[in-house]
């Protein structure tokens, strides 16, 4: 069943009647085929129409869909061979942050992502995809890995932010994110990030310091969110879609912006209406880029993964 969002309203009230329609088809004699046909015409323009033109809060919506597609979802559709590896040897293991070896269209790859999980207890297990200091620091062992074996490094980001919480920082969130951040920037091997879903704050940045950085079409990727940032400028969270129009952070504003690279497509509707095509063409333009990188010397891919996060914000 498809979980309809606000502005998906009379969207839902569409699909119903064709679904009343089919259940009535299908008990009786009547020959409904002609009017289902038109209802289903009328509902997918209305679809292509509705998400052709989502404001930047709907968008946002849309990347938090409870049915979208997460880092496990991805790595059951579009990968092979995954070995999942954990922990950070110094403290413990964190599941919003996973990560193992992986094939990518025969490629070995190792592969690093938030997970948020579908259900609630999937959700309080991984900690609704926030990081704690030990999921970057484990993030960190495993680029090094990878940098040991000559693999490159894919990250599918998709997360509100790191993990506020005191334990955290007790343990050191912010030297955490830091040294990831470092680890992207100094990794010698080819590197390529794909904000999935949401991108928050420096917990996604710790992911994401890569040399070619994707996003699905709608996917987010900003500083805080809109209802933080509309707290902090209107002291209340209602002027979130102000907010988040005033961000620019849709995937079509950071890629104007050169804060990304490339927006990969999602099927019409978003990705959760077909997660196996947007798995498809997610593992197509991961290996175009990796195909790419994998052309250019070590050191050349340092310098340009550096001189990307230079130029931004440079007019």
């Amino acid at each position: 069943m498809v979980s309809y969002l606000e502005f998906e309203k009379p969207l839902a009230a569409l699909e119903a009647r064709i679904g009343e329609l089919r259940a009535t088809a299908a008990d009786g004699d009547i020959d409904l085929a002609g009017e289902i046909s038109r209802l289903e015409k009328k509902s997918a323009a209305l679809l292509s129409s509705t998400y052709g033109a989502l404001t930047p809060w709907q968008k946002t919506q849309v990347a938090r869909h409870p049915m979208r597609p997460h880092f496990v979802d991805y790595v059951n559709l579009a990968f092979t061979d995954f070995m999942p590896l954990g922990g950070d040897r110094y403290f413990g293991n964190d599941e919003a942050i996973l990560g193992g070896f992986a094939r990518l269209n025969g490629r070995r790859v190792m592969l690093i992502g938030h997970e948020k999980g579908h259900d609630t207890a999937s959700r309080i297990k991984h900690n609704f995809g926030m990081g704690k200091p030990e999921g970057y620091r484990k993030a960190i062992r495993l680029m090094e890995l990878a940098g040991r074996f000559g693999l490159p490094v894919v990250t599918l980001v998709d997360t509100s932010g790191a993990f506020p919480g005191v334990e955290a920082e007790e343990r050191g969130q912010a030297e955490a994110i830091a040294r990831s951040t470092e680890a992207c920037l100094g990794l010698a091997t080819p590197m390529v990030s794909v904000v999935v879903g949401e991108g928050g704050s420096g917990g996604a940045v710790a992911l994401a310091s890569a040399e070619r950085v994707l996003m699905l079409e709608h996917s987010v990727y900003s500083v805080i969110s809109p209802e933080g940032a509309s707290s902090i400028l209107w002291r209340t969270p209602e002027k979130a879609a102000d907010a988040a129009e005033a961000m620019k952070v849709t995937a079509q504003h950071l890629e104007k912006l050169g804060v990304i690279d490339r927006i990969v497509p999602e099927p019409v509707g978003g990705a959760h209406r077909d997660p196996a095509l947007m798995a498809e063409r997610l593992a197509s333009a991961i290996d175009e880029e990796l195909e790419t990188l994998a052309k250019i010397p070590s050191a050349e891919r340092i310098r340009l993964r550096e001189e990307r996060f230079l130029r931004i914000g440079r007019s």
